[in-house]
């Protein structure tokens, strides 16, 4: 029983340290990063206002800190939206443009959801596709932070 147990331990620290090792690969936490939500183009209003819904609660599940876009902000981001279809499926496809603080493009983040949509317009995107698409940019745009915060904060 005691071989049973010792065996269940080392396994029990063997799991352990080798999630500890998972954890310690990423680059960072994005906290203490102010980032200023600026504007998302291409969308009718209640969809912008969906998703800005959306990226904040991806951006509170990250840490990623979301100030007003009159804030002072070591980085603002400006996001495009537009939908395009390949094969048949629907996608709503976005870019992020994430400035620094001189105003000059730190990185530009793109990428697509797909999306349950009539007719390829934008404006009928269901809350599912924007959830999936602010999670997907949190996860860019956090991963970004995350690896800036090394780097000194430009001065106004």
């Amino acid at each position: 029983m005691s071989g049973t147990t010792n065996a269940a331990r080392l396994a029990i620290a063997a799991l352990t340290l080798s999630l500890g090792a998972c954890q310690t690969s990423f680059s960072g936490s994005p906290e203490g990063v102010p980032v200023a939500l600026e504007s998302i183009d291409g969308a009718p209003g209640p969809v912008r206002s969906a998703l800005a819904d959306e990226l904040a609660t991806a951006a509170s599940e990250r840490k990623v800190e979301l100030v007003g876009s009159s804030a002072e902000a070591r980085y603002r981001v400006r996001g495009y939206l537009s939908t395009e279809t390949a094969d048949g499926e629907t996608k709503v496809a976005y870019v992020w443009d994430v400035f620094d603080a001189r105003n000059k493009r730190a990185k530009r983040l793109s990428g697509s959801s797909p999306a349950r949509i009539a007719a390829g317009s934008i404006s009928a995107t269901d809350k599912e596709a924007l959830a999936r698409l602010a999670q997907a940019s949190m996860d860019e745009i956090a991963g970004f932070l995350s690896a800036s915060k090394s780097e000194p904060a430009l001065q106004t």
